[in-house]
This record gives structure tokens, C-alpha cells and sequence, in this order.
């Protein structure tokens, strides 16, 4: 059994050592209840992990009624997208029926598709966005 000293060296050695916290709960004394430096020690490790969020793909579906230009000008205004970039997801719309906006959080991608999807009904236009798990 080690002294108080070396006992308290050690612990102080864990406990520096670990990532995460480290809690020292002191037991019952072995033999002699006057030796407030002998006795049992036990220490419990925490690990915390932060989960990281699920991501949403945010996608536009192709209808045969939303003009190209308008696709291309959603995708620069909701998506920060530049004109290359925003012609290149509306062409691949139009030609696979399906193209991603981007990968986000589920508040940020929800926000997205609502967003978009109001600006498509306030134009008349019949454009679909939706989100998908990723």
C-alpha cells in the first residue's frame, strides 16, 4: 500500500494524464482509523463525446415548367453559389432530374427548402426543394 504522499503523487499524476475529467471519491481506511494517510481510492473516468449533428442534402427536382434562369438565380441567392457554379447544378437538374444545393445541418437545410420553395410559389413557378438525410 503506498503513503499518503505517494498515494496523493499518483492520483495527481492520473488525474493530470487523463482528457477527460477524473473524480476521486476517498474509501473507507484500511486498519487504523487514526492513519489519515492510508486508505482506498477510487477514481471513475467521464469521457465526454459531443455527437456531431446529422447533415441534409438539400436538392432541387426538375419540372418541365421552372425556367433555367430562375434555377440558376435560387441557387445564388439561397445557396451562395456563383454563376458558374449555379449553371452547373441547374444543367445537371435538367439533365439527371435531381442536383444538390449543398450539405447542411437539419435546421439550416430545413430553412433552405422552405425558403426556397416560398421565393418558387411567390414567382409561380412549381420548382420542388427537398432535403434527404445523407
Amino acid at each position: 500500500m503506498l503513503n499518503s504522499h505517494e498515494d496523493s503523487k499518483r492520483l495527481d499524476y492520473v488525474t493530470i494524464g487523463l482528457t477527460a475529467t477524473a473524480d476521486v471519491v476517498r474509501m473507507q481506511s484500511d486498519g487504523d482509523r487514526n492513519d489519515p494517510g492510508r486508505g482506498t481510492a477510487v477514481i471513475t473516468r467521464t469521457k465526454t463525446k459531443t455527437k456531431k449533428p446529422s447533415l441534409y442534402r438539400v436538392l432541387i427536382l426538375n419540372d418541365d415548367y421552372t425556367p433555367m434562369e430562375f434555377v440558376v438565380h435560387v441557387l445564388e441567392r439561397f445557396f451562395q453559389k456563383d454563376r458558374e457554379a449555379a449553371t452547373r447544378i441547374m444543367l445537371h437538374v435538367h439533365n439527371h432530374g435531381v442536383g444538390e444545393c449543398g450539405v447542411y445541418t437539419f435546421e439550416v437545410a430545413e430553412t433552405k427548402v422552405s425558403q426556397v420553395m416560398d421565393f418558387a410559389r411567390q414567382n409561380q413557378h412549381p420548382l420542388q426543394c427537398v432535403m434527404e438525410k445523407k
